[in-house]
Order: structure tokens, then C-alpha cells, then sequence
């Protein structure tokens, strides 16, 4: 269950691929997929579903992606601190029942359960802020969302692309002045985004969208079993020998309008695959592609992304009292929203001691950096008198990188076409493209527009 246990079944996992090869070592299949957190991973499952072949290239030793569950030793108490509820939709319901996953709908208050602080977030000390009701600013915002539906869906943009889109979001509130007092609650939910009043109001949004607002009130799809990451350890255990697990594409022999050749490089050895399609679900950055031989127009669509950094972890012996909530708001900028590079949230778990700590930059930051600042964080709110001083030094329990995170361009690329640009790249070179720079960071919404906007490709 913990992320970081799973080597051994990678390997079998590779020994079990290698006996559906063909006798020179060559795995051929309809489609190959590289990544396997949630877009991937539902890819796989819904075209093995539908009969077609499938082989599912991931560089960790699990599944998942963003979905982080740490399971306690002593306890057996699990923590998602990634991927924490999703849409209360018909989609996301028939995939986990397909997995044999246990859902219920919680309680729309369970996430403001606890009255929360709010900290500095450089000082961690207490500020002088009392969050506004968003009710009306929600309403608000919902109107304006009302006016795009589309881009619930995807990337899917008037021609010309209205002005409101392009706006920052911090101007785009100061238009809409009625929607302000529910910026902090939307840049709450929007972590990762990085500085979200610069960025511009269609990526808020993507992130923030109708559904969210719905789910809000009525309640979003949580898991009942042991943690989140049970939907990718069924999706492993149901996809079997098709999953090459700790493996990385290391070149690209064919890719064109007859299918795709990759190598790739295994715990076990270097495996060719053999496919009529590819679908590429990892962020799509020119470091990330530069096995697949990308050509000029889609180094030139690709290389546009900029993205940014957002970091989640475990902590414990902080010191601080259980069921302790604190979220950083700055006293100098609009709507007291955090300045970044920073910390988003602490927040108790249900492990006895152990802190939930989110992270977030406009861009990224090495690893190191960010632990030594969430670890300064902590002792902060030790000397401002907050968390008890402790004999142990606070530490990480589990900790992990989601960089590159949210990708994004600048405005005037959007202007410009970039959208319909990236979307005339799906079918090119016998390739197409699903995962969040395709849509939004939201699992749910991702298998909804994999499944109606992907996967009838694949499957012609």
C-alpha cells in the first residue's frame, strides 16, 4: 500500500509481460500507453474492456500518479495527502465499481469540519484575517462560468478567445467585484496553480469549474476502503502481465501513420514495443518527450509550456495539537492570497502525529529546497508558541514531488491559437495525447474527457 514497496511486483509484473511477447523479445499491441497515473491507468482499463491490446509503460514502481496514500506501520491507518475526493459522477462511479473500489458521497462539510487558522506564510504567525462568506462570490463566478461551458470539457475555446479568459485572474476580479469574496476559497482548491491572480482566468477556470461548485454543496466521492491508492493497486493487479512497470522509453525507432516502434528500458532488460497507436498521458515537456523523436511542429507546440512546481508530505513530531487546521494568507496582497514560493496548508490526519503539509510555486524548486522550507515551517510555528517544542526535530513521514504540475501557456499564446495548435496533434504520427496539459489536474475530469474525446480514436 505505502508508495515505495513496490519493486518486487514491477519485476514480476516485467517477467509476466515478457512471456505475451513474440519470440524476438518484441511486445506488439493495438495500443501503448506511456504514464500510468490516472489518465493512463483508465485508458488501459477501458480499452482492454473493449478488446483491444494494451501495454502500459510507467517509470514508477506503482501506479497512480498524483495519488499519494501513506499507510502508518503501526497502525495501518492510511493518509491520501495526494488525489483526497473526487466528482460525484456517473463515470466516476462505474469505473470504481468496475475495480471492485468502495465510494460513498461525504459529507459536504467535512472539509470545513475544523475552524482553520491562518498564518503568515512567510512567519508563520497568526494574521488578522477573517475569510469572507463566499456564498454570493461563488454564485457569482458560477455566471461567469455558465458563459463556457465547453471548457468544463477541455481546451474547447471561442474563436475569437473573449477577453475575460485572457485577463489575470486578479484583474478579472477586480472586473467582476462581485465575485471576489470567493477568490480565497477558489485559490484554495486551485493549489498548484502557483501565483493564481497572474495566471490567467481560463486555467482558474479549468481548475475551479461548475462541478466543483455542485460537489461543494452536495458532497464529493471519497473512497471507503484502504485509501485512494486501492484503485490503482486493483487496476494493477486487473491489467496483470500488460503493465511494465519502473521502466522509461529510451527511444523511438518508428513513429508514423503505420504505428510505433519504442525501446524500452525495464528492471529486467532493455523490451522492444511493437503498436498501432500510442497514447502519451505524461506531462508533455520537451525533457519528458525527447525519446519519441519529436519533429519541428511538435517541439514547437511543446516547447511553449511553462509549469509549476507543487509539492505534498507527511510531517510528524511538530509538536502541534491534533485536529489542527492552518492555511497561510498574506497581509499585503489581494485578497490575502499566499505568496509563493510557500506553504498552502497544514492540517492534521487521522495518524496520531502526522501533519498533511502542502507546498506550491509559480515555478519549480528542488526537492531539498522545499523540505528544508516546510521543516522551517514547522519550527516557526514552535517559536511562535502554536506547535510544542519537541525533543525529536520534526521529519518527513512521506513526501513527494508533483513537478512539473500545472502547465500552462501565456495569454497571448492562447490568443493566438496555441489550443487548437496542441488538439491538431491528436492522430499525428499515429499518436494521441490525454492528461492534465490536455485539460485540467482533476482525475475525474480527465477520465470523462479521456473517454469522450480520446479513447474513440483509439478504439476505431
Amino acid at each position: 500500500m505505502v508508495r515505495h514497496i513496490r519493486r518486487a511486483l514491477a519485476s514480476g509484473l516485467v517477467l509476466l509481460a515478457s512471456l505475451g511477447s513474440c519470440d524476438d523479445n518484441t511486445i506488439v499491441r493495438d495500443v501503448a500507453i506511456i504514464g500510468g497515473g490516472a489518465s493512463g491507468t483508465f485508458a488501459a482499463v477501458k480499452l482492454r474492456d473493449a478488446g483491444k491490446s494494451i501495454v502500459l509503460i510507467e517509470k514508477e514502481v506503482i501506479l497512480g500518479g498524483h495519488t499519494n496514500t501513506y499507510q502508518d506501520p503501526v497502525t495501518n491507518q492510511t493518509v491520501d495527502y495526494g488525489v483526497e475526493v473526487y466528482h460525484n459522477q456517473q463515470f466516476v462511479k462505474d469505473f470504481f465499481d468496475r475495480l471492485n473500489v468502495s465510494w460513498t458521497i461525504a459529507d459536504p462539510n467535512f472539509i470545513t469540519s475544523v475552524t482553520p487558522q491562518f498564518l503568515d506564510p512567510k512567519t508563520a504567525k497568526p494574521v488578522n484575517y477573517t475569510p469572507p462568506d463566499p456564498t454570493a462570490g461563488l454564485q457569482a463566478y458560477a455566471q461567469q462560468l455558465s458563459q463556457y461551458p465547453d471548457v468544463e470539457l477541455g481546451f474547447f475555446l471561442p474563436d475569437p478567445v473573449p477577453e475575460d479568459l485572457l485577463l489575470p485572474f486578479g484583474q478579472f476580479i477586480e472586473k467582476y467585484p462581485d465575485v471576489a469574496n470567493a477568490t480565497f476559497t477558489i485559490c484554495s482548491y486551485g493549489q498548484g496553480l502557483g501565483d493564481e491572480l497572474k495566471q490567467p482566468t481560463l486555467y482558474v477556470f479549468k481548475n475551479f469549474g461548475t462541478d466543483i461548485i455542485r460537489d461543494i454543496a452536495t458532497g464529493f466521492l471519497v473512497t471507503t476502503g484502504q485509501g485512494n491508492y486501492e484503485i490503482y493497486d486493483h487496476a494493477t493487479k486487473l491489467l496483470g502481465h500488460d503493465v511494465l512497470l519502473d521502466s522509461t522509453v529510451v527511444n523511438t525507432t518508428q513513429r508514423d501513420n503505420k504505428g510505433v516502434e519504442l525501446t524500452v528500458q525495464t528492471p529486467t532488460g532493455y523490451q522492444k514495443v511493437k503498436a498501432k497507436k500510442l497514447l502519451i498521458t505524461i506531462p508533455p515537456k520537451l525533457d519528458n518527450l525527447r525519446p519519441l523523436s519529436l519533429n519541428h511542429r511538435e517541439s514547437d507546440i511543446f516547447g511553449k509550456f511553462i509549469h509549476t512546481g507543487y509539492y505534498t508530505s507527511l510531517v510528524n513530531n511538530t509538536g502541534l495539537p491534533p485536529n489542527y487546521t492552518a492555511y497561510t494568507a498574506s497581509p499585503d496582497t489581494q485578497q490575502n492570497i499566499p505568496k509563493l514560493p510557500g506553504i498552502y496548508v497544514v492540517t492534521g490526519t487521522a495518524i496520531d502525529g502526522v501533519f498533511d503539509i502542502k507546498y506550491g510555486s509559480p515555478s519549480p524548486v528542488p526537492d531539498e529546497d522545499v523540505k528544508r522550507e516546510i521543516l522551517s515551517y514547522v519550527r516557526k510555528l514552535q517559536a511562535n508558541g502554536i506547535a510544542e517544542k519537541l525533543p525529536d526535530d520534526p521529519q518527513f513521514v512521506a513526501y513527494n514531488s508533483h513537478a512539473p504540475f500545472e502547465l500552462t501557456v501565456p495569454a497571448d499564446q492562447i490568443e493566438n491559437g496555441f489550443y487548437d495548435d496542441l488538439y491538431s496533434l491528436q492522430g499525428y504520427r499515429s499518436t494521441w495525447y490525454t492528461g492534465a496539459a490536455f485539460h485540467t489536474q482533476d482525475s475525474s475530469m480527465l477520465w470523462n474527457f479521456t473517454s469522450n474525446y480520446v479513447l474513440p480514436d483509439l478504439l476505431a
